[in-house]
């Protein structure tokens, strides 16, 4: 298990798809149940959907986090 994706199971878990049918495959009804449910997530070359962990567990990415504000030291007190 990756602990930035969700695997394949987690995702059929997530979306309730586990098999295709009328004519579309897994991965096609689970990118369609994502879209809808408003999951953010990536393809993969083969058409199946990549899911950050943080997307559905609330975690925020480091780019998320808030920064720092720097100070210049001209304006620190001295």
């Amino acid at each position: 298990m990756s602990d930035t994706f969700l695997s394949s199971e987690e995702v059929a878990e997530l979306t309730g798809v586990r098999i295709g049918r009328r004519g579309q495959t897994r991965e096609e009804l689970q990118v369609a149940w994502l879209r809808t449910s408003g999951i953010p997530f990536w393809t993969n070359a083969r058409g199946k959907p990549i899911i950050a962990r943080s997307a559905i567990d609330g975690r925020k990415s480091k780019e998320d986090a808030p920064r720092k504000k720097s100070v210049p030291q001209a304006l620190m007190a001295g």
